[in-house]
C-alpha cells in the first residue's frame, strides 16, 4: 500500500535538545571516520542521498539521485556523542534535519544546531547496509513508497528495516569522491573561516577572499619551465564568473574536490578550468555548477587525461576540446573517463579537429543540443553515451558525428567506435551527417526521441548496432541526402528489434544493407 506525504507541522523546542523519551543507541553498527566523506547508496533503489536541485538553503529537500559522488552527495559524520552523529553536507555545509517528529516529515539540511531532530544512530541490517535512526523520532530515514525514481522524497517513518531504509556508506578516499586530493601534491588552496590561502609545502603564496585568485596562484607556484607533472589539489570549491579562467600550463595535474559555482554570463572561450596550446595536463576531479560559457575548454592540447567530471549547469558546454582549424596543431591522445552534464543549453561533450581519443561514459541530462558530437574528429573510442531530453526540438542528437568526422585521407576505414547509445526523449537519438563516417556503434537503445531516431544524411562507411539493440517509437529512422554532398554509401542497419517505427530510405544509397531486423508494428519504405 502507499502511504499519503503528510505535511508535518513545526516542532516543539524539544528537537533543540530538551529532554525527550527515545530508545537508547544499540552499538554502533558500522565504524565510521569522522575526517572523512560519505555516499550513502540505497538498498532498494541502488541510488544516492542528495540534496535535492543543490540547494544551499536552510529547509532545502533530500531526495535520492543517481549516484554522481558529487559533493551535493557527500555526507561527514559529525560525533555527537552516545552514539548519535550529525550528518553534514559537503556542498551547503548544513547537516539532515528532520522538522517534526511525525510519520512522513521529510527529510532536510539545516544550520547546524546539535539539536535531537538533526541527530542519527547506525543501526546493522545485514551485508554491511545500516539503518539511519532519528534520535528525536526514533524512526529511520526511509524513501517514500520504495521509489527507484531520481528525486523521490526521503521521510522517516518507523524503523520496519525494509531495504528501502537501508543505506551502504561508501567512503570517497581522504576528502572527496574517488579519493579526490588523495595522494602526493605540490600545491594547494583552502579556505579556513572565510580566507583563501594557496601554498606551495610551507610557503604562502597567496591569502585572501577570492576563489580563483587561490586557484591561480597555487597553479603558478609550481616549478617554472618544468617537464614533468606536478599536481595541486583545490580542497574546496568556490565562485568564478563567466568571464574568468583558471589556467592550467603544461605538466599540470589539478585535482578540484569542491563544487565550482559560475555566476554572471559573457561569452568568448572562459571557463573554470582552461588550457591551450599545452600538453600533460590531467583534470582528475571537477565538479561545476551555475552558467559558464564552458565548463572545461581546451584548445591544441595533447596528451590530456581528464577523469571524474561533475557539472549540473543551468547554461553553457560542458566539456570542448578543439584545434580551431589548426591543422598543423589539432589536439591529440585525449583519454576522458566519466562526464555528467545536466541542464547545459549546448552540448555535454564536443570535439573539434581531434586525434586519437578515447571516451569512457558521457551521460547527458536535458543539455540543449548534443550528449556527444564529434566533429572532424579520427580514431575515437567511446564507451557508453547516456542521454535523456538532449536536444529537445533541436537537430541535435544523443550521439552526432559531423564536419568530415573519422576521414583519414579521403577515405573512411573503421576508426570512430562506440560501444553503447542509450537515448530516450529529446531531439535525435543518433545523427551522422556531413561527410562523416568511419563508425561503428556496437549497441544502441533508443526510445521515444522526438526527432529521428536514427539519420544518416550524406556518410559512408557507418554500422549500426554491431551487436544488437532496440529503437522503440520516436521518429523515424532514415537514410537520406543533402545535394551538395556525396549520397551515403556503406551504411548497414543491423540486429535490431524496431518497435512502434518506420525505416526509410530516400533518396536510395550506394550499398546500403538491413539485416537481421526484427519489425514490431512498423514498416519499411527502404530501396
Amino acid at each position: 500500500m502507499l502511504r499519503t506525504k503528510v505535511v508535518p507541522a513545526a516542532m516543539a523546542l524539544l528537537l533543540a535538545g530538551a529532554a525527550v523519551a527515545v530508545t537508547a543507541p544499540s552499538a554502533v553498527a558500522a565504524t565510521v571516520d569522522t575526517s572523512a566523506y560519505y555516499v550513502l547508496v540505497n538498498r532498494n533503489s541502488g541510488k544516492a542521498l542528495d540534496v535535492y536541485d543543490l540547494a544551499t538553503s536552510d529547509g532545502a529537500r533530500i531526495s535520492q539521485w543517481s549516484r554522481n559522488d558529487g559533493n551535493w552527495q557527500q555526507w561527514q559524520f559529525v560525533d555527537s556523542g552516545n552514539g548519535y552523529y550529525r550528518l553534514k553536507s559537503r556542498h551547503s555545509g548544513k547537516v539532515l534535519d528532520f522538522p517534526s517528529t511525525n510519520d512522513l516529515a521529510g527529510l532536510t539540511q539545516w544550520t547546524d544546531h546539535n539539536g535531537y531532530n538533526q541527530q542519527f544512530r547506525l543501526a546493522d541490517s545485514d551485508s554491511g547496509y545500516v539503518r539511519l535512526v532519528n534520535r528525536a523520532s526514533n524512526k529511520a530515514v526511509d524513501v517514500l513508497n520504495f521509489s527507484t525514481a531520481d528525486g523521490a522524497e526521503l521521510v522517516q517513518w518507523p524503523d520496519t528495516g525494509g531495504t528501502n531504509q537501508q543505506w551502504q556508506l561508501v567512503k570517497m578516499g581522504n576528502s572527496g569522491g574517488n579519493g579526490c586530493g588523495s595522494g602526493t601534491f605540490h600545491a594547494e588552496a583552502y579556505i579556513n573561516n572565510g580566507t583563501w590561502t594557496a601554498r606551495r609545502g610551507g610557503t604562502v603564496v597567496y591569502t585572501g577572499s577570492d576563489f580563483r585568485s587561490a586557484a591561480q596562484a597555487a597553479i603558478g607556484s609550481l616549478t617554472a619551465n618544468r617537464t614533468w607533472k606536478e599536481r595541486v589539489v583545490l580542497w574546496q570549491g568556490g565562485t568564478v564568473g563567466a568571464g574568468e579562467r583558471i589556467s592550467l600550463p603544461s605538466y599540470t595535474t589539478l585535482d578540484s574536490c569542491g563544487t565550482i559555482n559560475v555566476s554572471g554570463s559573457g561569452s568568448g572561450d572562459y571557463a573554470p578550468v582552461y588550457s591551450r596550446g599545452t600538453t600533460q595536463v590531467d583534470v582528475q576531479h571537477l565538479y561545476v555548477t551555475g552558467t559558464p560559457i564552458y565548463g572545461i575548454f581546451m584548445r591544441n592540447v595533447t596528451n590530456v587525461n581528464i577523469g571524474h567530471v561533475d557539472m549540473k549547469l543551468s547554461r553553457g558546454l560542458g566539456v570542448r576540446i578543439d584545434n580551431r582549424g589548426d591543422t598543423s596543431q589539432r589536439s591529440r591522445n585525449i583519454n576522458i573517463d566519466y562526464v555528467y552534464v545536466s541542464g547545459a543549453s549546448s552540448h555535454a561533450v564536443e570535439t573539434y579537429g581531434v586525434d586519437n581519443i578515447t571516451i569512457g561514459t558521457v551521460v547527458a541530462r536535458s543539455v540543449g543540443e548534443s550528449g556527444l558530437l564529434l566533429n572532424e574528429t579520427t580514431n575515437a573510442t567511446v564507451g557508453t553515451v547516456d542521454a535523456q531530453n538532449a536536444g529537445a526540438g533541436t537537430g541535435y542528437a544523443a550521439f552526432r558525428t559531423a564536419n568530415r568526422n573519422g576521414r583519414i585521407n579521403d577515405a573512411y576505414p573503421d576508426n570512430i567506435r562506440v560501444g553503447l547509445v542509450k537515448a530516450s526523449g529529446g531531439g535525435r537519438g543518433v545523427f551522422c551527417v556531413s561527410e562523416s563516417g568511419g563508425l561503428v556503434i556496437d549497441r544502441i537503445e533508443l526510445s521515444n526521441t522526438g526527432n529521428n531516431a536514427i539519420l544518416i544524411e550524406n556518410c559512408y562507411g557507418v554500422t549500426i548496432a554491431s551487436q544488437g539493440g532496440w529503437v522503440s517509437g520516436g521518429g523515424e529512422i532514415r537514410l537520406a541526402a543533402r545535394s551538395d554532398f556525396p549520397n551515403n554509401n556503406r551504411i548497414y542497419l543491423q540486429n535490431l528489434t524496431v518497435t512502434n517505427q518506420t525505416i526509410r530510405e530516400s533518396p536510395c544509397a550506394g550499398n546500403s544493407e538491413f539485416r537481421n531486423i526484427t519489425m514490431v508494428n512498423s514498416t519499411w519504405a527502404v530501396c
